[in-house]
């Protein structure tokens, strides 16, 4: 039995971002540059020796014109069964205390992430593909298409793609999990 330790849960998402940022003809100082994160440290992600927080992995997608969605999705072959386990690796959020953590690993036709504690209300979303989301436990203040909505364990929010959207966590200990429709397998 393989695959119980963190490190072999850990999503690496080296080779997905390194295919992205040489189909797209940039060097690591060109991203570099983009991302404000260093070459060195770039180059220890596309292989595979430093984990980009989740914030990082942001700003790489960004500047590939990506999402990291599409970054964590590429970093895996398709898997037709797979287990993510409870205690599987999460990635921090850059300055919230919070935490990411894949749930559907592979190119799939669907993602799902799971956040945990605090989220960055500056960020706003917007994808071609629907999402929802679900709140496990804990409060979410989440607008979309305009609106506010409070919500707590058990409710859920769906927006159709092309609805610019964001969230935050209202409580500590908040747990999240978003599921969306995958529109693009090309990392």
């Amino acid at each position: 039995m393989s695959g119980t330790g963190e490190a072999a849960d850990a999503p690496r998402v080296g080779a997905a971002v390194r295919r992205r940022r040489r189909a797209r003809e940039l060097t690591l100082a060109d991203l570099a540059r983009a991302t404000g994160l260093s070459a060195p440290f770039l180059s220890q992600v596309e292989n595979d020796r430093a984990r980009p927080s989740m914030r990082s992995l942001q700003l790489i997608a960004d500047a590939l014109e990506t999402t990291a969605v599409r970054l964590l999705a590429a970093a895996d072959g398709p898997r037709t069964v797979d287990v993510v386990r409870a205690g599987s690796a999460a990635v921090p959020e850059d300055g919230t205390g919070g935490r990411v953590r894949p749930l559907v690993r592979g190119r799939q036709q669907l993602h799902a992430l799971e956040f945990t504690g605090r989220h960055d209300w500056q960020r706003e979303f917007r994808h071609p593909h629907d999402e929802l989301m679900y709140v496990v436990e804990g409060a979410v203040e989440a607008e979309a298409g305009g609106s506010r909505y409070e919500l707590g364990p058990g409710d859920t929010l769906y927006c159709s793609g092309g609805i610019t959207h964001r969230w935050r966590s209202l409580a500590p200990g908040t747990r999240v999990v978003l599921v969306g429709v995958a529109d693009d397998f090309r990392g």
